[in-house]
């Protein structure tokens, strides 16, 4: 994730300059519950420090779940998730740092560049599985993948931000007629059965995530969060654009009950082709070196330059010609006309961003 310059006074009032050793300077980015900045230690370490807001500070529940997200990411440790460094949940300001890593998150490299190739999609995969078999061993379930919580670095994607995982075997706690997730990124068992998601909730993720990197949208597209939860309970995901030699396993990912979804250990197995690469392929490629801005360029936002080039709408057809075996949204008016009703049987729905 770029650095980003403070977005103003008002943003950065209430920060404090240190967050225990840690000096914050440029903010990386904000949620509803915190900011996050990049940060030194004393002795010059970069680490993505993530500082909770005030008012959810004095907050004693809050506090409590901000104590859980810092155990369940302590737990977790893989080539392809950010370990913590450092952490102090009991501070006036509570805040953990993890290890600071340069690169984008797949939201912005599918928006700055367009749909990833095959190769790269392939090893997208295999590392998401690998992190999730890394959360999922030590009896955590993430609950929240989603594009903005996977970050793109050399070495392969990277997951994040645990700010709504659980162990297990923990009692999930929700109001009436209110779901945590991202609708687009939610598994159907989160909208049915709330208090029952396990590990094969986040495989569904995955599988979203797989549809989103390989066609820039997810593959229950709409504009509403009521829409898209229905189609997600309901309907049947639309993988056009979806590579040929991805898509069953995508379609496995996606399937309805959770027990008919392939566990992470089994999808890395289907992947093991790609394992090799990893010892001699950068997975997003360094930047390219910077030429000299002219003047029309030199007011523009600066961005990291990838050497992905964007897909145009040429390139996304002809994807979406050779997936001959592709899966499409079935009933789609008719869930635009059931929206509400079905919507009676999950309530309200609550989306949480992150």
């Amino acid at each position: 994730m770029a650095p980003q310059r403070d977005a103003g006074a008002d943003a950065e009032a209430e920060l404090p300059e240190y967050a225990g050793h840690y000096r914050l300077e440029s903010r990386l980015g904000s949620g509803g519950m915190g900011v996050v900045h990049l940060a030194r230690s004393t002795s010059g370490m970069r680490v993505a420090v993530k500082v909770v807001h005030a008012t959810y500070a004095r907050d004693p529940e809050f506090r409590g779940r901000f104590r859980q997200e810092v155990a369940a990411a302590r737990r977790v440790s893989g080539a392809f998730t950010a370990p913590v460094v450092d952490a102090d949940p009991e501070a006036g300001r509570p805040w953990m740092a993890t290890l600071f890593i340069p690169g984008p998150t797949l939201s912005e490299q599918v928006k700055r560049n367009g749909p990833m190739d095959e190769p790269q999609l392939r090893r997208l995969m295999a590392g998401l599985a690998e992190a999730l078999r890394d959360i999922h061993r030590v009896g955590v379930v993430h609950r929240d993948l989603k594009p903005s919580n996977v970050l793109l670095a050399e070495d392969g994607p990277k997951v994040i931000d645990f700010g709504i995982s659980r162990p297990k075997d923990s009692e999930l706690r929700t109001e009436t007629g209110k779901l945590i997730g991202t609708p687009p990124f939610m598994a159907p068992e989160q909208f049915r059965r709330p208090r029952e998601v396990g590990p094969a909730a986040d495989v569904f993720t995955l599988g979203s995530l797989m549809v989103h990197a390989a066609t820039g949208r997810g593959p229950f597209d709409s504009d509403s969060p009521y829409v898209v939860a229905y189609q997600v309970v309901h309907d049947e995901p639309d993988l056009t654009g979806v590579p040929d030699s991805l898509a069953p396993l995508v379609l496995r990912c996606l399937a309805k009950e959770p027990e008919d979804r392939p566990t992470p250990d089994e999808l890395m197995r289907e992947l093991r082709s790609v394992a090799a690469a990893y010892d001699t392929q950068v997975f997003i490629p360094a930047p390219r070196t910077e030429r000299a801005e002219t003047p029309a360029e030199a007011g523009a936002e600066s961005a990291p330059r990838a050497s992905v080039e964007p897909s145009g709408p040429s390139g996304r057809s002809e994807r979406a010609e050779r997936s001959g075996r592709v899966v499409r949204r079935l009933g789609k008016r008719s869930a635009l006309v059931a929206g509400a009703v079905g919507l009676a049987v999950v309530g309200t729905l609550v989306a949480v961003q992150a």
